[in-house]
């Protein structure tokens, strides 16, 4: 293994070792501290990763509190009375997304599955310390979500909401640009890879814990190694780095 990617585990484990601090998922006050609230509001964050396709993610993390400021709250069962065309016309009201059809099926939807299949409390889709490849499964289970969202949302709860799971095996790093250019880069895939190829060399650095990369990967690529003038000479990583060409 080379230094770079050790100096990356390390830093991955540093955040996940830290104590719970108050997640900044949109910057905006109370709609972060709905989607902390994992014991009175555990749906606003399953929700929050529902909608987290094909737009800006502070955009749909703002979702929930959207709608809650739209209907006077957030609590599951006035959530579970809001009839699908209601919620068409807060999603139009507001352009809550790109899709704003889709999505509020999918929200609607969300709410119908969380009710029926976790009896109305989405944190039982995290409780009793479960598999890390259950809580994704669980999550591949709502509509419109797949694997990235899925292992996003488990690694959140893994990492920042300090979720204990029985393994952490199948927590995957997430296949975004930031990440894709940061290994790219670093040598470790080919600037023509897949996303599956990204998926599977962080297994291959990492087999037990995955995604232990994915957030140092991703403040790499914001703050220093950006696609034009990176940053190189404030990165960590510089000295390891043999900055491959990524065009």
């Amino acid at each position: 293994m080379n230094d770079a990617i050790k100096v990356l585990i390390k830093k991955g484990q540093e955040i996940v070792n830290q104590p719970y601090k108050k997640v900044y998922f949109t910057g905006q006050k109370e709609a972060d501290s709905l989607l902390n609230d994992l014991k009175k509001f555990p749906h606003a964050f399953v929700l929050a990763c529902v909608m987290d396709r094909q737009i800006k993610a502070e955009r749909a993390w703002m979702i929930p509190f959207e709608i809650s400021d739209e209907i006077g709250g957030f609590d599951f069962q006035k959530l579970f009375a809001l009839p699908l065309k209601k919620i068409k016309r807060v999603f139009q009201k507001r352009a809550l997304h790109r899709f704003n059809e889709t999505m509020a099926e999918n929200f609607y939807l969300a709410i119908k599955k969380i009710h029926e299949t976790y009896n109305s409390d989405a944190s039982n889709i995290w409780k009793d310390n479960p598999k890390s490849a259950t809580v994704v499964r669980r999550f591949l289970q709502f509509k419109g979500v797949g694997v990235k969202i899925a292992s996003m949302a488990a690694n959140i709860l893994a990492r920042d909401f300090k979720i204990q799971f029985a393994d952490k095996i199948c927590i995957d790093i997430s296949p975004d640009v930031q990440v894709n250019r940061v290994f790219i880069r670093l040598g470790l895939i080919d600037k023509n890879a897949t996303r599956d190829e990204l998926i599977y060399c962080a297994r291959e650095l990492h087999p037990e814990y995955p995604g232990v990369l994915d957030l140092p990967a991703w403040e790499i690529g914001r703050e220093f190694c950006r696609p034009n003038n990176p940053v190189c000479e404030d990165c960590y990583l510089e000295k390891y780095c043999p900055k491959v060409d990524i065009d």
